[in-house]
């Protein structure tokens, strides 16, 4: 066919590719219609390799095949040709010197290709052991050669695709790269392609539609009411946005280019015919406007892998608790029990943030959840906001705290606001700073993302399992008194940005117009107006001032007036730096900043911060009960040297001074203690071991529960600092429906403390020091009701803040042996535990874990490990 009828330009026909791709742009910066330009030169780029195809000879009974992007039939202007040329057999000498001149000559017309030469067998193997090349392999499209093979090439890879397992496959490197790239849509400068909210979602999400037979386009989709129309039209809007961004990206940059600099950023932004105001320049009128369409994207697409997973795993998909008339928990989410209830009832849009933070166990918001909040955008109007029921509301969830990760956090629920729209429906100056640029080198995030990182940051402090990454701010956050005033101070620090003039001094005035509608005691409103306008003054003394002259501390003490709001400033400032981007914070800014509070705290006639601290009393407590053993203060001074601040958080004072009691005459012991009693909560035993650690010590003790029919409820890891691990455990007997016979006995026996404490120690001692290898997991039945209501099983990796350790957190049904397979995985892949937290609500866990090892850092072997851990809870 003639290059002309293809790409729809008029060119010589014997032009080459790089000819015609000039034309194509010059075609599209006139037009600037995307999909006709990528489709025309997926036409001019299979017509050329064809060229090249019949000028080497190759034989009919092979296939060139385009697969990815390309096979899509679409190519942006820089991106490589991904092609595959498809055997009936092992190629022999004759024909490898005909592929290769095949590829050198690709190169020489200018045909920047990216090949693979495989048998359908090479590529059945090749997709069971590399999702992305399965990923590429699904969207194989043949430009020339034998038809008959490459139909049989599609029906061969197929018949293997495991659609299930894609599914979770894909899930899991979504969550690996989202994690690349903090969760956040709105770095200042995203990539296009791969950020959450880019064009890498929404292929995904067709790729899973695809294999889950719900359609291959937006259009297919809402044919098959898993879009309504307006959804649909939504996401084909944005995806034209994003792809028309990337292309004139690609042609700004002449190459292959997804991160949108500030390089580019102006220059872009003029090509969509944006222009500079007074109040706004160019690039920032045209990222706020790609940051809306990231941000429509990631409201989207959750509510379509809802859908599918519900289609995949219907068995785990439709169980839901009734929280209220107007609520219920489905796997973990919030969804709402009736499809209008947010036009009938708007007060209830609050509510559901308020149970994400209420509810154990919630992460998110069911799909039906997610589409109502979408389309109530029209209720959300100044009666709503100015409404008593919904300002009492706001200000529960800002006012609501744990310090435990099994309940979502302010933060969390502010965040999931934002992501759906109701944050800055409900205030209207946060609504001013979505998705607003910041024009420095020391922010990385727009400012509404950086305000929702820096209410993250404080959420973390008060968190025991986070305790060991800023372990002063952890200290001074847990004595803190209502931590929820430095929540709302965090929330408008930085809220008047863009506006013109001072933003502390405008931010101050919106923080005294929310405390006053909002009805706040007037000490409290009083902290937050000063901390939103002082908020800079800490970082600014500590790193640009001379601290250890008395003057300057004299007169910043007299800015902070008390120790109160002196620690407040300084939980926040870190908090904010922290929140600017992973890279500003370091150990010298957090001693300047430390070294300042504890200098300035003395000039106000202060004390040590962590005399009346919750840690001190602690201390003070686990001591008195100490003394009644008659063990003098010295005796386990070395001991209590080796436990950090995460230590004592995590322990109350009882367990303190019995842990203390046991092993302090065994600091620095070379063979395994073990000590066992009955739990002080009543039914089960407490178990704690103390040894050097090792890579497979937990998973060597879980293996001695797990063959002795013991459960563990609970469990405390932990690593002193000279390398010890200090694990404590909450067993009971483990049994279900098909032994009630010898359920009795068990309680029984149990009933004996005495002989079951006394024979565990005796047992996991020399389970310990034998240092057998560790047996193979067994599969564990589920008890019936967990049979009956599944739970999904879900799992998150990531690297913690300060990329020491990497944070696992997962959930699922419980049954017998599930934690030892878990530590089984975790041994065989030389991963060590760092701490740990094991609760078992019910029929279902939630498990938290950190952890460090090399293979972590790799991400093709975290996707490994991910996929082996969740084909084991899945069990």
């Amino acid at each position: 066919m003639p290059i002309q009828r293809l790409t729809g330009v008029n060119i010589k026909p014997e032009a080459g590719f790089k000819a015609v791709k000039a034309a194509l742009v010059e075609k599209f910066k006139v037009t600037g219609k995307v999909d006709p330009f990528m489709r025309a030169l997926a036409r001019a780029a299979d017509h050329a390799l064809l060229n090249v195809w019949r000028l080497c000879q190759l034989p009919p009974s092979l296939v060139l095949a385009a697969v990815g992007g390309f096979g899509r039939g679409e190519l942006a202007p820089h991106s490589d040709l991904d092609i595959l040329i498809l055997l009936p057999a092992d190629p022999d000498a004759s024909l490898t010197a005909k592929l290769e001149a095949f590829i050198g000559m690709a190169w020489d017309f200018g045909l920047e290709i990216s090949s693979s030469v495989r048998t359908i067998a090479q590529c059945v193997e090749a997709a069971s052991q590399d999702i992305t090349v399965q990923t590429a392999l699904l969207e194989a499209r043949r430009i020339g050669g034998d038809a008959a093979l490459f139909k049989q090439f599609t029906k061969g890879f197929n018949e293997v695709l495991d659609t299930h397992a894609f599914f979770q496959a894909k899930q899991l490197e979504m969550q690996q790269r989202h994690a690349k790239f903090q969760e956040s849509p709105y770095s200042l400068e995203p990539n296009c392609k791969e950020s959450p909210g880019g064009l890498r979602d929404l292929q995904l999400i067709l790729w899973l539609t695809r294999t889950a037979g719900f359609g291959q386009n937006w259009h297919e989709l809402e044919i098959r009411s898993q879009l309504t129309a307006r959804e649909a039209r939504e996401l084909r809007r944005n995806e034209l946005f994003l792809k028309t961004l990337r292309a004139r990206l690609h042609i700004l940059a002449g190459r292959r280019q997804d991160v949108l600099a500030f390089d580019f950023q102006t220059q872009l932004a003029e090509s969509f015919d944006y222009r500079a105001t007074p109040a706004k320049r160019a690039s920032e009128q045209m990222m706020r406007r790609y940051y809306w369409a990231a941000k429509a994207v990631t409201q989207l697409t959750p509510i379509l892998l809802q859908n599918i997973e519900a289609h995949l795993f219907p068995k785990t998909s439709g169980i839901s608790h009734r929280l209220s008339e107007r609520f219920a928990e489905k796997q973990g989410l919030i969804e709402i029990t009736q499809d209008d209830l947010y036009q009938r009832e708007p007060d209830a849009i609050l509510e559901t943030f308020l149970l994400c933070e209420r509810t154990p166990g919630v992460t998110g918001l069911a799909t039906r959840t997610l589409r109502a909040l979408y389309n109530a955008r029209n209720v959300m109007n100044q009666e709503w906001r100015r409404a008593p029921q919904n300002r009492q509301c706001f200000l529960e969830i800002l006012q609501l705290s744990h310090n435990s990760i099994e309940h979502a956090s302010t933060a969390h629920a502010l965040a999931l606001m934002n992501q759906t729209s109701v944050l800055g429906r409900y205030l209207l100056s946060f609504w001013r700073i979505v998705g607003q640029m910041q024009h420095d080198l020391y922010h990385v995030y727009t400012v509404d993302q950086h305000i929702l990182m820096v209410l993250r940051n404080l959420h973390r402090f008060g968190v025991a399992e986070h305790a060991h990454e800023y372990p002063s701010c952890s200290q001074l956050m847990m004595n803190f008194e209502r931590p929820w005033v430095l929540m709302i101070a965090a929330l408008f620090h930085d809220i008047a940005k863009g506006q013109g003039g001072d933003h502390s001094i405008l931010g101050m005035a919106e923080a005294q117009r929310f405390c006053r509608e909002h009805k706040l005691a007037a000490e409290d409103a009083k902290l937050i107006i000063w901390l939103v306008e002082h908020h800079l003054t800490m970082s600014r003394v500590a790193q640009k001032q001379d601290t250890s002259d008395p003057q300057v501390v004299k007169r910043f003490a007299d800015q902070v007036q008390t120790e109160r709001q002196l620690t407040a400033l300084y939980l926040l400032t870190v908090a904010d730096i922290r929140g600017t981007s992973p890279k500003v914070w370091n150990a010298w800014k957090g001693k300047l900043l430390e070294d300042l509070y504890r200098v300035t705290l003395n000039t106000l006639g202060g004390v040590q911060p962590n005399t009346h601290s919750a840690l001190a009393l602690r201390k003070e407590q686990a001591l008195t009960l100490l003394q009644q053993h008659l063990i003098p203060q010295g005796a386990f001074q070395a001991f209590w040297e080796q436990l950090d601040i995460a230590y004592f958080l995590r322990h109350d004072a009882p367990d303190i001074a019995w842990q203390t009691h046991a092993l302090y005459l065994y600091l620095e012991t070379p063979r395994p203690i073990v000590r066992a009693r009955r739990s002080p909560l009543g039914e089960g035993v407490q178990v704690l071991v103390y040894m050097k650690d090792q890579t497979d010590l937990f998973a060597g003790i879980c293996s001695y529960f797990d063959s002795h029919a013991l459960s563990v409820l609970d469990a405390r890891i932990h690593t002193t600092r000279h390398g010890y691990a200090l694990d404590s455990f909450f067993v009971t007997h483990a049994y279900t429906e098909l032994d009630e016979n010898t359920h009795k006995a068990t309680q029984d026996e149990l009933h004996d403390y005495d002989q079951i404490t006394a024979r565990i120690e005796q047992q996991l001692t020399r389970h310990l020091a034998s240092a057998k290898p560790l047996p193979l997991p067994s599969p564990g039945r589920l008890a019936r009701q967990s049979r009956t209501f599944p739970s999904t099983p879900r799992i998150h990796l990531r690297a913690d803040e300060n990329g020491q350790y990497y944070i696992l957190s997962l959930s699922t049904n419980d049954r017998p042996g599930l934690l030892y397979a878990i530590a089984h995985i975790l041994a065989s892949h030389q991963i060590s535990l760092h701490a740990a937290r094991i609760n078992t609500l019910g029929e279902r866990v939630e498990d938290f874990f950190l952890l460090a090892g090399a293979k972590l850092a790799d991400n093709r072997q975290q996707i490994q490990l991910e996929t082996e851990l969740l084909r084991a809870i899945a069990v």
